[in-house]
This record gives C-alpha cells, structure tokens and sequence, in this order.
C-alpha cells in the first residue's frame, strides 16, 4: 500500500487476465487480487501522508468485513470495480469523498455520514439494503444506474447538489423501494428511468429544483407506489412514465409545475392540500377531470378549485368554468334529493351560472313562445277601459323578468290555458333570477 500515502491511483485489472478482454461492465476474467479490510482500515485511520494521501483502488476483492463507523477520514476513498465480500459499515463516519462506483457489495450501512464533497454509488451492484438515512453530502449524490436488492434509505438525508438514480432499479423485497422522507436536495432528484419494485416514499421531501421520474416503472400493486405526500419542488414530471401500478399520494404538496400524461396516474389516488400552477401538456379539461374521480377522500372542492385556478392562468376561461361545473355536479351527488332536484334544474337551465349562454337561449324560447300565444289569443283586462295598450313581447318579457315592472302585467288577466302559461313564465322567470344570481355569485368568488 505504498501508493496510499501520495494519493496514487493502482488499478488492478491489469494483473487480473491480461491476455483476456473486459466484458461489457469493464470487469476482466481472472483472479481479483484480495485486500484484507483491517489492512485499509488502518492505512485510513493511520494519518501517514507524505505528500497527499488517498484510497483509490481499482478491480480488487476486499476480504473481511470493512467497518469504518465514526472514522474520520481526512482523504478521498475511492473503490472502483471492486468486490466486497462483507456488508461494508460507514455509519457516522466522515470523508472528505466516497466513491464505491461499479462495485459489488452485500450491503451499505453509511447512517449519519458527513461526506465533503460528491458521494459516488453509480453502477455499484447490492444484493442488500442500502442505508443513507441522516446523511450529510456536501456535493452530490451520484447513483445512476444502482441496483439494489433492498431498500434504499435516504431518510432525512440532505445533499446540497442534486440526487442522481438515473436508470437505478431498486427491487424492496415486499417493501420501500427507495425510503426518503424528509430528504432535502438543494438541487434536483433526477428519478428518470428509474425501476422500482416497492413503495417510493419522499414524504417531506424539498427540492430546489424539479423532481424528476421521467420514463420510470414504478410497481407496487396493491399498495402506494410513490408518496410525495408534503412535497416541495419547483416541477414534479413524471414523462413518459409507465402507468403506475399502485396509489399514488400528492396530498399537501406543493410544485410550480406538473408534468405528466393523465394515462400514467393509477385508479387510486390522493390529491387534498396539492397546490400547483401549472399543467402540462396542455390538454382540455375533459381529459384531466377523470383524476379527480379517484381521489380516495372521495369530493374535495380544492382540487377542482386548484385545477381550475391552473387554467384560468394559463388564460383558458371556457376550461376553467368546464371544472367548476363538474365540481357542482360531482357534489349534487352527496345531497339529499330534494337538493339534487334543484341542483338538475340549474344545471339544464343555466349551467349552474356557468354557461349563461344556456339562460339566453332559454329567456328567447319562452319570450318568444308568450309573444306568440297571447299575440295569436290577447288575454283580457284586469279592468276594462284601463291600462297601458296590450303588446304582447313586452306583456311576456313582464311575466318573464320578475324585478323589471313594464305596467303589462297587471294591466291582464289570461283564463284558461293562457292562464297557466303566463304561471309557466313567472315560474321560469323566478328560477333563472335565482340561478343566474347564485352563478354571479360563484363568479365573483372563484378562485
């Protein structure tokens, strides 16, 4: 080990089968030279340096069990290509930088370490669990392409860089796939491609920048497959994301922006407290209205509230309006029937205030269906030799509009049919005044 103490890289690969290729991971055929653990236990603990001391270990097999917890290692540790024959154990241990890319290992135990800068699992292979709960990263995580037979536990784990499980498949056994509740990034979790076998859970989770599951397989029939419950982050995408096989909880969240294709939510979802702006791809409101059906808290104004909210910003009224109506719809359903009745009334008439073109082509019809009839049959009197000359659209639009008095009304009596026409018309005139009014009164309070 006379390369430590001067920081000089030795990679054993080229003592292992020289005269054979690497397959396709790099690795070569051969016998990997051992390095027993105690021996780069003491070398990392010892101090010596004569220059710039550092691990930097290529293609070996580490035998016995490494157990560097609450080491202070004031040097870069790095194990490339290597095989551990022991889980390794780092916990609340500090390193100046760890990198275990493309190794093999049957477990990581790192609760509580501080490491200094970047902290490297890309490529490394684990038949085991991965703890990394409570860790403190000064740099990145950089995990692109890990596999893990286990969870992967980054439990209010913080990393002031970005979180990397590019291509990462994680299989939990029958349990968390990647367990990160109350993780803090400073940057971004980049998630795409990833392969999860169990729950995913980011409880708690902030992000400075976007929360990315981009062309990911998230499975866990049966139970959650992604939490992102209390989540914070400036975009959540989930592009080109298989559909996800499990419920999914966005409850309390909130994000700038949301990507992702209604296709890819599962039938079970939680969506009470999301709070986001945006929406993309853009699409009409009818396509994004079935997500909100499966909410499992059942009805909750606020999120059509928000959906809504989300295309009046982008300048789309007509759509805006199509999700308030569905609300108004979807809690006709909850109420007794009597309510339920009045609540269809207003919808066929007016839209619940919501399409007042509905209540113009209704006024017209009735208009015109009173001019007509008491044009062709003029109703009689109240007091003969009194009153205004008859005109028959101004006596039906008097009988129509119940706070608008042209002196018509009063002036005639109609018998018979007439009589329960013009009742028809006060009637009609009473319920559009009531429901217009209730649907300005929605107006000027929508979100």
């Amino acid at each position: 080990m006379q390369a430590f103490p001067r920081g000089v890289p030795v990679d054993a690969r080229r003592r292992t089968a020289e005269g054979d290729p690497p397959d396709a991971s790099g690795r070569r055929t051969g016998t990997r030279p051992p390095v027993r653990a105690s021996v780069l236990r003491e070398l990392l603990l010892s101090g010596r340096a004569d220059g710039i001391p550092g691990l930097h270990l290529t293609g070996v097999t580490v035998t016995g069990r490494l157990d560097l917890a609450h080491a202070e290692i004031p040097c870069p540790v790095r194990f490339v290509d290597c095989d551990f024959q022991h889980p390794v154990e780092l916990s609340e241990a500090r390193v100046r930088r760890l990198d275990l890319c493309a190794s093999r290992m049957p477990a990581l135990t790192a609760t509580g370490i501080r490491v200094e800068s970047d902290l490297g699992l890309a490529d490394c292979e684990v038949t085991g669990p991965v703890r990394l709960d409570r860790a403190r990263v000064e740099g990145d995580i950089r995990a692109a392409r890990l596999r893990v037979r286990g969870a992967l536990v980054l439990e209010t784990a913080q990393a002031d860089g970005a979180l990397d499980l590019e291509d990462a498949r994680l299989h939990g056994r029958g349990g968390d796939a990647l367990d990160a509740r109350n993780l803090t990034l400073g940057t971004l979790l980049n998630a795409g491609g990833l392969d999860a076998e169990g729950r995913v859970r980011l409880t708690g989770c902030t992000a400075g920048g976007w929360i990315s599951f981009m062309e990911a397989r998230l499975h866990n029939p049966g139970g959650v497959a992604l939490g992102l419950s209390s989540c914070e982050a400036r975009q959540l995408t989930l592009r080109d994301a298989r559909p996800i096989a499990g419920e999914v909880r966005l409850h309390h969240s909130a994000f700038k922006a949301i990507e992702a294709d209604p296709g890819v939510w599962p039938p079970s979802v939680s969506l009470e407290g999301l709070v986001y702006e945006s929406l993309s791809p853009r699409l009409p409101a009818d396509r994004r209205l079935p997500l909100l059906e499966c909410d499992r808290s059942g009805f909750l104004p606020h999120s059509y509230e928000q959906l809504a909210r989300s295309y009046r910003a982008a300048g789309e009224d007509a759509e805006a309006r199509t999700v308030l109506l569905a609300a108004q719809r979807r809690r006709r359903r909850s109420l007794p029937w009597p309510a339920r009745v009045w609540g269809h009334v207003q919808d066929v008439t007016v839209g619940y205030g919501f399409r007042p073109a509905r209540a113009v082509a209704w006024l017209l019809t009735l208009l015109l269906a009173g001019t007509v009839a008491f044009g062709l049959d003029e109703p009689t009197r109240s007091e003969p030799g009194k009153g205004p000359p008859f005109n028959a659209p101004v006596y039906a639009a008097d009988l129509l509009l119940p706070v608008v008095d042209f002196g018509q009304e009063k002036a005639f009596a109609p018998t018979g049919p007439h009589q329960w026409l013009a009742v028809l018309l006060v009637a009609s005139g009473w319920i559009f005044a009531t429901t217009v009014a209730a649907g300005v009164t929605r107006s000027l309070t929508r979100p």
